[in-house]
């Protein structure tokens, strides 16, 4: 059976929080012929135009297939969107009417305007996150997830977080062999879980000044190395104690804890690309073995090693 998936967009729309959604499911549909129908709505139908002047062909919301999803974009004009009765009513009934909608980065702002998240967990691009909050009190905002599922309602962050949803959408209807095949296709990581921080370790631990800038470069090209708190103060010119005090005091996390996040990070990484057994990742990455590189992960990501394995599709 074919399902509809819409994109709802608006005027201001971010062009690629449509685009990279749009191309996993018509990579999907490749894969599965009749899998998907995928139309574009707006409010009035025709030629809307996103926030960079680019513009897509729509029909009108009151004119659109029977949809099973329905996803709305994010972008600059999401404030004008959601203050629309008919555009607010359209999600709020969605909402209460198909199997599933999501939202794309602000478009949360939508879904929230129009009471689908009171009470739920959501997610939205980090820098918009504190003023969601705000504005929306009755959601319990996930700030630093790529995307987050409660109930029949997903929202991810920004542009390749969307993609991120679509193929999380795409393995709950046609599985995980097409999903990969369509990550593969995209040439993107299969497939980071909602869970996952929005940003690297290394742009988290960047300090506010400019002392350890070059240690944490330093410990990223070193994984494999001893990187224990006396290698590192020597490495700094500093004493253990003083190391590990100033340290945690400008990237708010201990020594430790830094390397463990940056050898995990390359671990994640080594892992999707399905290139390295565990062993030799767990050797490369400075764990030594695959229980404490197991063990690590459950401290980090709340999940093991294997659950990053990208296979081969």
């Amino acid at each position: 059976m074919s399902r509809c998936i819409a994109f709802l967009v608006y005027p201001g729309f971010q062009i690629l929080d449509a685009a990279g959604p749009l191309a996993a499911f018509e990579a999907a549909g490749a894969f599965v012929p009749g899998a998907y129908r995928l139309v574009v709505l707006s409010r009035d139908g025709g030629l809307v135009a996103s926030s960079g002047g680019t513009s897509l062909a729509t029909a009108a919301i009151a004119d659109g297939p029977a949809v099973d999803t329905l996803i709305v974009v994010g972008g600059d004009g999401v404030e004008a969107a959601a203050a629309c009765p008919l555009t607010r009513g359209f999600v709020a009934r969605s909402g209460a009417g198909l199997r599933r909608i999501a939202s794309v980065c602000s478009g949360a702002y939508l879904l929230a305007a129009a009471g689908l998240l009171d009470g739920r967990r959501a997610t939205t691009h980090w820098r918009r996150a504190p003023d969601f909050a705000r504005r929306f009190p009755a959601v319990r905002v996930e700030d630093d997830h790529i995307f987050t599922r409660d109930g029949n309602v997903w929202t991810s962050a920004g542009i390749s977080a969307g993609i991120d949803l679509a193929l999380a959408l795409i393995t709950e209807d046609l599985g995980e062999r097409v999903t990969r095949q369509v990550a593969r296709q995209l040439v993107v990581y299969y497939r980071r879980p909602g869970g996952q921080s929005q940003f690297s370790a290394l742009a988290e631990l960047q300090p506010a000044g400019q002392r350890f800038e070059g240690l944490l470069d330093h410990i990223r090209s070193n994984l494999q190395a001893p990187l224990d708190v006396d290698t590192l103060a020597r490495i700094a010119c500093m004493s253990p104690r003083n190391f590990s005090r100033c340290f945690t005091a400008e990237t708010g996390v201990t020594p430790a804890r830094a390397v463990e996040r940056l050898r995990v990070e390359a671990a994640a990484a080594a892992l999707e690309s399905g290139n390295r057994p565990v062993q030799q990742v767990a050797r490369d990455c400075g764990f030594g073995d695959p229980e404490r590189m197991r063990r690590a992960f459950l401290r980090t990501l709340g999940m093991p090693p294997s659950a990053r394995r990208r296979w081969p599709g």
